[in-house]
């Protein structure tokens, strides 16, 4: 089976980690990176250059994004019909309790502060393929 990921990272550096880390999978991964908070609603709504995009099996998604930021995409996710079914990882700088409150409150599924140090890192990311791509049943993707 394989999975389809939505990453949405505006750093270069923590995208790689995250591709990086992935590439180690014991399932196949799809993985797909986007930049920023508009393309993240683009390619979810399959707009514009996104014409052809597959709904994710899961998003991570990051905070802190140019133009829309990750708050604003969580809510955008969670209130559109199609799209709430899909699990959102919150993979953040951000340790702030007031960040913490409102992803949850957002219905983000996890909220997890990333590390500074890569092995770190990559561990994180290794417990995110392992908890929500092996242990945990998806919901069938609502293509």
């Amino acid at each position: 089976m394989e999975i389809e990921v939505l990453l949405v990272e505006d750093s270069e550096a923590d995208a790689t980690l995250v591709e990086e880390s992935l590439q180690d999978s014991k399932l196949k991964v799809n993985l797909q990176i986007v930049r920023d908070g508009v393309e993240a609603i683009n390619y979810l709504n399959k707009k514009g250059e996104y014409r052809g995009a597959t709904i994710p099996d899961i998003i991570i998604l990051d905070l802190n994004l140019p133009k829309k930021d990750g708050r604003e995409v969580l809510e955008d996710i969670k209130a559109d019909e199609a799209l709430k079914r899909i699990p959102v990882v919150v993979l953040t700088t951000s340790s702030a309790e007031e960040d913490i409150y409102r992803s949850y409150k957002l219905h983000a599924n996890c909220y997890i502060t990333k590390p500074l140090d890569f092995e770190q890192f990559a561990k994180i990311v290794a417990s995110i393929e392992d908890f929500w791509f092996t242990i945990v049943k998806l919901p069938p993707r609502g293509e």
